[in-house]
């Protein structure tokens, strides 16, 4: 058995110890909107009908050149073949697994479920407005927040007008529930990555 062999395989057993993503806790299912339904299914599609074909077109190219052991373009390709092998088992679990809930249809509701857009307001008198959405299409920052981070943990069930108590570690905040609608999230600019 050659070195570059054994090199390979060793990576491949490094590699399958990362985690590609975080998981959903145990037990609790795996909500998701429409939209970031469908944006996991383009990625999904992506990866499996563009990408994937093209790199096995150049890996197939890199190794009828010889020597793969310092193949540039072999090694590379093999390695970014397998991670696009794991997202594509990482997204196609996800979907499996998905329960795809549109906001749109709960109406004309006043209490904090999965899908919400919520507006609060903190101590310190700034209006923030959150959306409720799954783990994958969580990003803080333009104000999707994952419906099992604390924030979402401590708004679900609420009305207008109730008073929640998020704990932060400087201690709690206080936060005034001013609005709760029920409205259609776009996901599809939100990062892959992002974690709430």
């Amino acid at each position: 058995m050659s070195k570059a062999f054994t090199k390979e395989a060793a990576e491949d057993a490094d590699e399958e110890e990362i985690p590609s993503a975080q998981p959903l806790p145990p037990g609790l299912k795996n909500y998701i909107t429409p939209s970031g339904y469908r944006r996991l299914m383009n990625e999904l599609d992506q990866l499996w009908k563009t990408e994937r074909p093209e790199l096995v077109k150049t890996i197939a190219w890199a190794a009828s050149n010889g020597d793969r052991s310092e193949n540039g373009d072999y090694i590379y390709g093999k390695r970014r073949l397998r991670e696009i092998d794991r997202r594509i088992r990482f997204l196609s679990k996800r979907l499996d697994n998905a329960e795809v809930i549109d906001p749109v249809q709960r109406g004309a509701c006043d209490q904090v479920f999965f899908g919400a857009t919520v507006t609060v307001c903190g101590q310190d008198g700034a209006e923030r407005i959150y959306s409720i959405v799954g783990v994958d299409e969580a990003a803080p920052g333009r104000g999707l927040i994952s419906w099992v981070s604390p924030l979402a943990r401590a708004l679900l069930k609420a009305r207008r007008d109730d008073v929640v108590m998020l704990r932060i570690p400087g201690g709690e905040e206080e936060l005034v529930v001013i609005d709760v609608t029920y409205r259609s999230i776009s996901i599809m600019g939100a990062s892959k990555n992002s974690k709430s």
